[in-house]
């Protein structure tokens, strides 16, 4: 089967920047706390990709949303694709890394 993508709202990006601004974080400190790339957030900023159920729930935390924001980032979210996707639940690929080489 395969899914159409889903295009996410124009106005979704400029409301994740300006959320990660006033938290003063990095794009790639939010990557790091959700456990994505920071080339993900980028494109979710702008307004390219739209994130998964459990990335969108994390970043309502990290970027501590309000409840209208919340509510945009959640509306966007798929629950069929990646962490989300109903083959990977239950899976962490971040513990599937292999070991820094010393």
């Amino acid at each position: 089967m395969i899914r159409e993508r889903r295009i996410p709202p124009e106005t979704l990006g400029m409301m994740l920047r300006r959320a990660r601004d006033r938290a003063g974080l990095a794009q790639s400190a939010v990557a790091a706390a959700v456990g994505v790339q920071r080339a993900f957030i980028n494109k979710l900023e702008h307004s390219d990709r739209c994130p998964s159920l459990l990335v969108a729930t994390a970043l309502c935390e990290v970027l501590a949303l309000d409840e209208d924001e919340a509510a945009v980032l959640i509306g966007c979210a798929v629950d069929d694709a990646g962490r989300s996707h109903p083959a990977r639940a239950g899976t962490d690929r971040r513990r599937h890394r292999r070991p820094a080489l010393t």
